[in-house]
């Protein structure tokens, strides 16, 4: 098992690639803290060895110190909470852009600040943060006020990386294309032609078709693993070609 003995926490791991990770890790053997807001979802951990679910608001700095707190040991941090938001930046109001903000880039300084000091003490840690393709990557239309977000967490994962380099210390981005997740559903269905909306998703990644969550997993595993040790400040596309 390639986690064996490390402990992990995850957000927003009720659904999608943050549960496909959880899972994951898990199977590999490490002891996983699965935590998202929507405590119906982490209902569906039951029974699952390794996992230990979790109500968490990424939005509530204390909440975020008393999980991390908690918890025996902190060997990986995966970052995955996040929302998307569409439109230009003249389509962009100041509610939607301070809310991506927060849950996008805030949401992930405070979980690493609450973190960092822990895995510093044990001389080692991994860090992994929810970025994406559509960010300092590449710009995608319609969705100015998310790839300067993920912009913006690219470019902290730099910084924390550049800081702790020589502590042991390691802070990476995955940067994923179009992920099939129920999250891209609720914005699919929210468009008055969601066949057509489904189709335009599909058209913009060069495979010809979306990602599962269980084909971005492996990626975090491998970062959150001592396989990765050498691996730091690094943003990897996992985009099905986007980016060719």
């Amino acid at each position: 098992m390639r986690l064996q003995g490390k402990t992990a926490l995850v957000t927003a791991a009720g659904q999608g690639i943050g549960r496909a990770c959880a899972l994951a890790m898990a199977r590999e053997g490490a002891e996983v803290w699965a935590t998202d807001v929507n405590a119906k979802l982490l209902e569906a951990y039951a029974g699952v060895e390794r996992v230990h679910a979790v109500q968490l608001d990424v939005l509530d700095k204390a909440a975020i110190q008393k999980v991390v707190g908690a918890m025996p040991a902190i060997d990986v941090l995966f970052n995955c909470a996040g929302f998307v938001h569409g439109g230009t930046v003249l389509q962009a109001s100041d509610e939607d852009w301070n809310f991506a903000l927060n849950l996008n880039v805030r949401a992930q300084f405070w979980a690493i600040q609450a973190a960092l000091p822990r895995m510093l003490a044990a001389g080692a840690g991994s860090i992994i943060n929810m970025a994406s393709v559509c960010s300092s990557i590449k710009g995608l239309p319609n969705r100015f006020i998310y790839g300067t977000t993920k912009a913006a967490v690219i470019g902290l994962t730099k910084s924390v990386a550049a800081d702790y380099v020589a502590d042991g210390i390691r802070c990476n981005a995955i940067c994923p294309g179009t992920v099939d997740t129920p999250s891209l559903h609720d914005r699919i269905n929210a468009n008055a032609d969601p066949e057509a909306a489904r189709k335009a998703f599909i058209a913009r990644q060069p495979m010809g078709r979306l990602a599962t969550p269980d084909e971005i997993a492996p990626l975090v595993v491998y970062l959150a693993s001592d396989e990765s040790v050498f691996a730091t400040g690094q943003a990897y596309a996992v985009d099905g070609g986007i980016t060719i």
